[in-house]
């Protein structure tokens, strides 16, 4: 349907006889002077055809004024023509605008759809009562102490996606007295990257529910603690940085906040693990940190190690050193990499471990989509 403007936006030919007839020129008088055919005029002349660029030079010419005169007037007829563009061309910029739905489509976590139905589903995806509740979309009011001062909106839709999994996995009553056991076993696989293969089971044990999403674009999250009720917490990570030492470093900080009663009240979101362990944002974090950098490398034992052989730091040594400790040689670098400032140190030691991960553990991602509707 033409807009409303269509009705007094006239066609470029209506103005080009408006100045034939000031100047008193007739067609024939205008197509001479084009060196044109009554022809070629009559089309545009009666509005059943448009100005060319060409021909709107060739006007300009002919009238002694600017080119782009006739060709605004075709432009403005045109745009006036055009029909009005569907409403959901709108609401699917407001989306988009807001959250990546459209990798979200792309993972699974929503179904394409009408623009309608893809924002009653991202209502039910954010637990919201309608779109206008969904944070950061329409007309929802940002709250004081709300996500939109913890989470930008893509980490904010990873953190809803690990807990839709977690609502839908049934897991035996968490046991902290479980849980120390298990960080104890933990001491026993740091050894060979594989190991990590035996953490999803390990977790659930202790009534863990654990759960490993890929990230979304831009939503650089390493991991993600809290309860669903008072007995039954999940732990989230979305390992982007596939290294063995950043994983059994949040991994380690992950479980410290479930054994403090971390997550309660909200999420306990990390960031960035790799670069806070010496400037973190609160004091839960601090004994978090404290936690993973321990478990990773004893304090005391890696400044030792340090302090004795500074200022070189062979390899060779540091293979020795992991071996005392009954570490892989890369979670000792991950370690020493924070303390030297020297994140290009040994990087081959820092070894892949997601696919010895995955095979076992409750994953969405990496072509994978977990079994959760909305």
């Amino acid at each position: 349907m033409a807009t409303m403007t269509a009705n007094w936006v006239k066609h470029p030919g209506y103005y080009i006889k408006e100045e034939m007839e000031a100047r008193g020129w007739s067609q024939r008088d205008l197509a001479f002077i084009l060196g044109s055919t009554d022809q070629v005029l009559n089309p545009i002349l009666n509005g059943k055809r448009g100005i060319s660029p060409d021909m709107a030079k060739a006007f300009g010419e002919a009238f002694d004024v600017p080119a782009e005169f006739f060709a605004n007037l075709q432009q403005a007829y045109d745009l006036a023509q055009a029909r009005t563009p569907d409403p959901s061309v709108a609401v699917r910029r407001n989306m988009q605008s807001a959250y990546p739905v459209r990798e979200m489509i792309k993972r699974g976590w929503i179904e394409l759809s009408d623009a309608a139905m893809i924002e009653t589903q991202l209502a039910r995806f954010f637990d919201a009562s309608d779109p206008s509740a969904i944070p950061y979309f329409g007309s929802y009011t940002a709250k004081k102490g709300g996500y939109e001062e913890r989470l930008p909106p893509a980490q904010l839709a990873w953190l809803f996606r690990v807990r839709q999994i977690a609502q839908s996995i049934a897991a035996p009553r968490y046991s902290p007295k479980a849980l120390r056991s298990a960080i104890a076993e933990f001491d026993t696989l740091l050894y060979t990257p594989d190991e990590v293969r035996r953490i999803p089971k390990l977790l659930m044990d202790c009534g863990i529910r654990f759960i490993v999403v890929e990230k979304l674009p831009t939503a650089d999250i390493d991991g993600v603690c809290f309860w669903l009720d008072s007995e039954s917490p999940v732990i989230g990570m979305s390992t982007r940085r596939d290294k063995i030492d950043n994983f059994w470093f949040v991994l380690r900080h992950e479980c410290e906040h479930v054994l403090q009663g971390h997550g309660k009240e909200h999420e306990m979101i990390d960031i960035d693990l790799d670069h806070v362990n010496e400037s973190p944002s609160s004091e839960e974090e601090r004994i978090a940190n404290t936690a993973a950098s321990e478990f990773c490398v004893p304090r005391e034992k890696l400044e030792s190690f340090l302090s004795r052989k500074h200022p070189f730091y062979y390899e060779k040594d540091v293979i020795a050193f992991a071996r005392i400790l009954n570490r892989h040689p890369g979670l000792v670098v991950g370690q020493m990499q924070h303390k030297l400032n020297r994140y290009d140190y040994l990087t081959r030691h820092l070894v892949k471990i997601r696919q010895f991960l995955l095979p076992g553990a409750i994953t969405d991602g990496w072509g994978h989509v977990a079994p959760v509707t909305l």
